[in-house]
C-alpha cells in the first residue's frame, strides 16, 4: 500500500515513513500541504495521506478540505498527525473530512491501531499489529 505524509517537520516526516515501511507501506513524502497537493495533482493517489495541521502554504485542514472536495480522492484514507490535542482541532480536522486523528507524540503502535481502525494494512501490517496486540 502507498502513503502520503505531508509535515514541514522533516523529522517528523522521517519518523512516519520508518514506521509505515515497518507497518508495510511505502511512504512518499510531502514538506507541505501545497507540495501535497501537488503530488496528488499527477495522478495514481495513495491510499493513505497522513498530515499535519500546521505547515505553511496550506494547513492540515486546508489540504484535507482540498482533497475531500475532489471525487478522484474519494478513496483516500487521511490521519491527521499533530501536537494539537484541543478538541476543536479535532472537531476541525474531521469536519474537513480526515477519517483519523492522532497527537504528537505518538509511538508505532498507537499509529498502528489507527490504520487499524481505518481497515488499511497488508500481510506485515496484519502481522505485526495481531503480534503486538496478542503480546498485550
Amino acid at each position: 500500500m502507498r502513503a502520503l505524509v505531508t509535515d514541514d517537520s522533516r523529522t517528523m516526516r522521517t519518523i512516519l515513513v520508518r514506521i509505515l515501511a515497518q507497518l508495510g507501506f511505502e511512504a512518499d513524502q510531502a514538506e507541505d500541504g501545497r507540495a501535497a497537493w501537488s503530488r496528488l495533482q499527477e495522478g495514481n493517489p495513495p491510499e493513505l495521506m497522513l498530515v499535519d495541521w500546521h505547515m505553511p502554504e496550506l494547513t492540515g485542514a486546508e489540504l484535507v478540505a482540498l482533497v475531500r472536495a475532489d471525487s478522484r480522492f474519494d478513496s483516500v484514507r487521511i490521519m491527521m498527525v499533530s501536537s494539537e490535542g484541543d478538541p476543536a482541532f479535532v472537531s476541525e480536522a474531521l469536519a474537513a473530512g480526515a477519517d483519523e486523528y492522532i497527537v504528537k507524540p505518538f509511538d508505532a503502535g498507537a499509529i498502528a491501531e489507527k490504520l487499524a481502525l481505518l481497515n488499511l494494512g497488508g500481510a506485515a501490517f496484519d502481522a505485526k499489529v495481531s503480534m503486538e496486540w496478542s503480546l498485550g
